[in-house]
Parts: C-alpha cells; structure tokens; sequence
C-alpha cells in the first residue's frame, strides 16, 4: 500500500524560502475568490496581544484592529523578509521570530489572540501545531482560523482527493484536509465554524478545551 509521505520542517522552510518572491502574485488567486474580505471579517476579531502562526509575508497585518500588540512567526526566513518590509509601511508594531508552529517558544496562556490563516494545510502534522495554538492562548482568549480544506460539495470533494497528492508536492499545501475535524482532534473548544466559496475556505473560532 502506497504510504503517504509528508514534508518535513526543513523541507517546508526550503521550499518556501526559494518561493518567497512569487509568494504574494500566487496569492492573488485566492483574493479574487474573497479572501480578502475573509480575513477581514476574521482579524477584526482579534485583540489584545496577538500570536500569528505562519504569517508568511504578512498579508494579515493590514487588517489588525489599532492597539493589537502582535508577534509575527514562520518557518520560513525568507518569507519574515518581505513581512518585516510592511509594519512600517503600516505604522505598526509588530514582532517577527522564525520558528515551527509545532514548537512554540512561549509559555502556556501567554496570548489573548492566536491568529492561523491557509496554514494547516502545509503543517506536517496540523494537530500538533493546532494544540500549540491552544497550549498558549490564554483560558478567555480566542483562536482564530481561516484556513482552506476539503470541500463540504460531494462533486468538489471527490475531484480535490483525486488531486491532492500532485497538488501537494510543489509547496507541501494539502487542500483536502479537514480544518475544523483538525481543530476538535486538537482538543480546541470550537465556538463559531462558516464556510465560504463552495465550502472550500473555513472560518473558524475556537477557544483552548476546558472553558
């Protein structure tokens, strides 16, 4: 039986590293299917000190409400390159660490805010990171996700797994994973889920279990 195999961190950081300056143009794509207003409707939600996982080349940051106090990380460095470029275009105050969501190096309940945004479907293994989320959110915080996945439309769905794996191999993106089945594995607490775009694109709020 053919065994699946998934891309390891270095791997992930490599490639995206290579792929940084096409990053934003490839990007583009989903924005014409309203991902921009999704993220909109998404970071209007965040506050107070704000943790965003994977931020890639901060496409985010323009959408933080004043007064968020925000610690920016990615695997990648060349991708925090081009994100530490728009903060000052912004007048923002942001922080940026290169890390691996799987291994955060903070404190548990250290963030009012954890931010995740079409990032689960890269994460070698998205529980993991997806419980990091929630081991340093703070107990009355919020996590919020948009992520892309596999589509709740049988004819979409069917067509995304017989693709999946071609479709993985440039960049490690899996885009018939499953976000919110993903979110309750790693024990979050899910307070609100809408999807959107024949159900491709997830919105997701999530507290840490327990509450």
């Amino acid at each position: 039986m053919f065994e699946r195999r998934y891309l390891t961190p270095q791997e992930i950081s490599d490639k995206y590293d290579r792929f940084a300056r096409w990053y934003d143009i490839v990007e583009g794509v989903p924005d014409l299917f309203g991902i921009r207003k999704l993220r909109q409707r998404v970071l209007r939600q965040a506050s107070g000190r704000v943790l965003e996982v994977a931020v890639g080349t901060g496409k985010n940051l323009r959408y933080y409400p004043r007064g968020c106090r925000i610690i920016a990380m990615d695997l990648s460095r060349e991708m925090l390159t081009i994100a530490q470029k728009r903060p000052s275009r912004l007048q923002m105050n942001v922080s940026f660490l290169l890390t691996d969501a799987e291994g955060l190096p903070f404190s548990a309940k250290t963030f009012d805010t954890v931010v995740s945004s079409l990032s689960t479907c890269t994460f070698p293994d998205p529980v993991a990171a997806l419980a990091e989320m929630a081991r340093v959110c703070r107990a009355d915080g919020k996590i919020l996700l948009l992520e892309h996945g596999r589509s709740d439309r049988e004819w979409l769905s069917r067509w995304q797994d017989r693709h999946a794996d071609q479709f993985a191999k440039p960049l490690g993106c899996h885009w018939n994973r499953e976000p919110l089945e993903l979110a309750k594995d790693a024990h979050l607490k899910v307070i609100g889920a809408r999807r959107n775009f024949f159900g491709v694109f997830h919105r997701i709020e999530a507290k840490p279990e327990g509450l």
